[in-house]
């Protein structure tokens, strides 16, 4: 199956443009949340700091992950600046994001649960993100290692490789479709189906990571953001299962 070959400043643009749709869609799903759950608007004092908390946060955990992925590109970044400033991560993005989130609940004393609604404008972005990832091609550092399967893709170097960005999208859909069907029982227990979404993701790019190239093994022959779904899982998971756990037995 040949996939889209564009050439690299076309790619960049297109792949820029796609974020920004991500972004800006699940700015207004957020919202459109809030409205129909008849909650207070963003501009309020409380409600603003969580959204600036995760923008910000995302933002930073975006780069330093991508960075955690691709070390060795810092010996070109004096001669090139925009490198400082180039790459993504949508790991890097959801931790990043949750840490932002939760400085800014503690700084506005916020103790209420404020994760559910994120997991809607989390799933669109992705999927809209990831078309841009599969539309970059080559460009683009998600791509899958080579296949012999039927759908494998050749995005312009004659090799069929898998198209993990489409492995991601499908992720995606399915964790939050299964969400979506158990809303009401997990409506009991707010915070609950985050954990859950942000776990599950974490679990599936570490599996799904091995099916691409590693830019930069680090110990085991992991990459990076392997290893960074290793760590988060190893904090996050204790969380998870003591919310479930309280679910069960309340």
């Amino acid at each position: 199956m040949n996939g889209p070959v564009l050439p690299a400043a076309t790619a960049q643009l297109v792949h820029l443009i796609f974020e920004w749709l991500a972004l800006a869609g699940g700015v207004q799903l957020y919202r459109w949340q809030r409205r129909r759950a008849a909650q207070p608007a963003l501009l309020q004092p409380g409600s603003f700091a969580v959204v600036v908390g995760c923008v910000l946060g995302a933002a930073i955990g975006n780069k330093l992950v991508f960075w955690i992925e691709m070390p060795h590109l810092w010996q070109h970044a004096t001669a090139d600046w925009r490198l400082i400033a180039s790459g993504q991560s949508i790991v890097g993005g959801l931790l990043g994001g949750l840490i932002g989130v939760e400085i800014a609940k503690k700084a506005s004393g916020i103790r209420h649960s404020t994760g559910d609604q994120f997991i809607l404008p989390i799933v669109a972005g992705t999927v809209v993100g990831r078309i841009g990832c599969f539309l970059a091609g080559l460009h683009d550092g998600t791509y899958g290692v080579a296949t012999a399967l039927p759908w494998g893709v050749d995005f312009g170097d004659g090799i069929a490789r898998h198209p993990t960005q489409v492995y991601d999208m499908l992720f995606v859909l399915a964790a939050g479709a299964l969400l979506w069907r158990w809303r009401a029982a997990r409506a009991r227990s707010p915070g609950l189906a985050f954990k859950l979404y942000l776990a599950s993701y974490l679990a599936w790019r570490l599996c799904v990571d091995g099916l691409k190239p590693v830019p930069y093994a680090y110990a085991l022959g992991l990459s990076g953001i392997q290893w960074v779904c290793v760590v988060g899982l190893a904090c996050y998971l204790p969380f998870v299962f003591r919310q479930t756990l309280e679910t069960r037995h309340a």
